[in-house]
């Protein structure tokens, strides 16, 4: 057997990089060397400010304390993503976290409510989901599940400010002997019988060997593509926004606990509210608008004054071919770029380091473990990547960008699915795609999608069954939610950011 391998370099800080510090440090113990090479004067991107649950489990995994890492970030409670005129103009909806209803017997809560529907029932499907409900009172709080009684069906994620979450595992990370390099990476030596990378050679003439390195230099994937020429899926086909303008403006009460989406002419708008400041962004396709006007777009409907100049970015949404080749491993938007609609941007860098660290290679490289890696992070970017375009596919909206987006063709695997849905009402998830049941659910119904009948066995249930246990489930998402107290209360009591770390945050 190969001996393992000693140094690990990473190419790039911001979130990518300190989160693969970070849990390189934790999980790989004292026999690795980990070095981080970053250049103050390369700016990070930062438009992952919103997450999704499962950056829970990577901060469990670190040993991280919530309430401390809420108070270090500027950070908010999440508990979906609102989605406004996405459908249609005037019309929302929340893809909301956590439980709709509970099942029963062999069928999802959905299929019973789906009966109901057709038998002159009108509640809606977000009736039954305690999140939903509390999101749209401005409630949250943590839940608190007991024995005994039915699970609170609530679950959450995070806003923080990206650039303080770098800056917090940047401190867990060199505590835990992770060395730091000021610098910036001019060159790339490459073994010219392997093609590895050998070393990588620093502005200030210095050369750092390694034995695996991590490319976390943003879009230019200077590790990836430049020196190893992965190649890169373009996706522009399915997702045409190529753009974005962002800015922060002035937080606003009340403390909103989701995120919002707001569709626009050419694209979308978000809203992402912390502690100190709200994040706002344009994403949108520069064959419709031009950044001016896109630009100004986001400026007017800004919720306070603005705290910063807006900063443009342009993109191509895809993947590299190859996120993991020969001893580099791409993480961050290195590896490819989905726009942040579902704010999956930090949980792939999250998965990304989870799988590497699964099939963490030994001195020799095995060709079967990087093949393994990569052909699970190609399933998770186009699993995710399906979920995205149906959210431009299924819509109702006015204009030349959205007519565009309905009318264009989309990939089998898509349309299996939505057939599948408006035939009667059901969902595959396929394999450990992130998305689940629940989540397609809500933004196929939600984008206006209508199943024509529902699961037979629906039908088992009497009427007054179905009314008690549909009656039973709104009353308990009812009851849940409303024990709730504000968002802004429940972050003062427990996880507010001193005023002086507030102002030294702002830009």
């Amino acid at each position: 057997m190969e001996s393992a391998l000693k140094q690990i370099v990473i190419v790039g800080g911001g979130t990518a990089g300190w989160m693969a510090a970070s849990a390189f440090a934790r999980f790989l113990g004292p026999d690795y060397s980990i070095r981080l090479i970053e250049s103050d004067d390369i700016g990070t991107i930062g438009v992952g400010e919103a997450t999704i649950p499962a950056i829970q489990l990577f901060n469990q995994s670190l040993g991280i304390a919530e309430n401390e890492f809420i108070r270090a970030t500027q950070g908010s409670f999440k508990l979906g993503i609102e989605f406004a005129d996405w459908a249609e103009p005037g019309h929302r909806y929340i893809h909301a976290f956590g439980q709709i209803g509970r099942p029963l017997g062999l069928l999802p809560f959905h299929q019973y409510w789906l009966r109901h529907r057709q038998q002159g029932g009108t509640s809606s499907l977000w009736d039954y989901a305690p999140a939903a409900l509390a999101a749209a009172e401005n409630r949250f709080a943590r839940p608190q599940e007991k024995p005994g009684s039915l699970p609170s069906g609530v679950a959450y994620a995070y806003h923080f400010d990206a650039g303080l979450y770098a800056q917090f595992l940047r401190k867990y990370a060199e505590a835990r002997d992770v060395v730091r390099t000021e610098g910036e990476v001019v060159d790339v030596e490459l073994n010219a019988e392997t093609g590895f990378i050998d070393a990588v050679k620093l502005m200030s003439g210095e050369t750092v060997d390694g034995d695996l390195f991590i490319d976390c230099s943003g879009f230019r994937g200077l590790l990836i593509e430049q020196a190893l020429q992965s190649g890169y899926e373009n996706w522009s086909n399915y997702l045409p926004c190529n753009r974005a303008v962002a800015v922060p403006c002035a937080s606003v009460n009340p403390l909103t606990p989701y995120t919002r989406s707001t569709a626009r002419d050419a694209g979308w708008q978000w809203r992402i509210p912390l502690q100190h400041r709200t994040g706002n962004g344009y994403v949108y396709c520069s064959d419709f608008v031009s950044d001016a006007d896109a630009t100004d777009t986001l400026m007017s409907n800004l919720d306070g004054g603005a705290l910063a100049k807006p900063r443009q970015l342009r993109f191509v949404t895809g993947k590299r071919r190859q996120i993991w080749k020969k001893n580099c491993v791409a993480l961050g938007l290195s590896s490819g770029f989905l726009e942040p609609l579902e704010s999956t941007s930090i949980h792939l860098i999250q998965s990304g380091i989870a799988k590497l660290l699964n099939f963490f290679p030994t001195a020799g490289f095995d060709q079967p473990d990087i093949d393994a890696f990569n052909g699970q992070m190609d399933f998770e970017f186009h699993s995710i990547r399906d979920f995205i375009i149906l959210h431009y596919k299924a819509n109702n909206r006015p204009g030349e960008f959205w007519r565009q987006c309905r009318n264009m063709a989309i990939p089998d695997s898509l349309a299996a699915k939505i057939d599948l849905f408006k035939a009667n009402g059901r969902i595959v998830r396929v394999g450990e795609e992130l998305f689940t049941e629940l989540g397609w659910l809500q933004v196929m119904w939600g984008q206006g999608l209508r199943p024509q009948g529902y699961h037979p066995l629906a039908d088992q249930l009497t009427s007054e069954q179905l009314a008690e246990f549909i009656n039973v489930a709104q009353n308990h998402a009812a009851h849940v939610a409303g024990r709730m107290p504000l968002h802004q209360d429940y972050i003062a009591a427990n996880c507010a950011a001193p005023l002086l770390e507030m102002k030294k945050a702002l830009p």
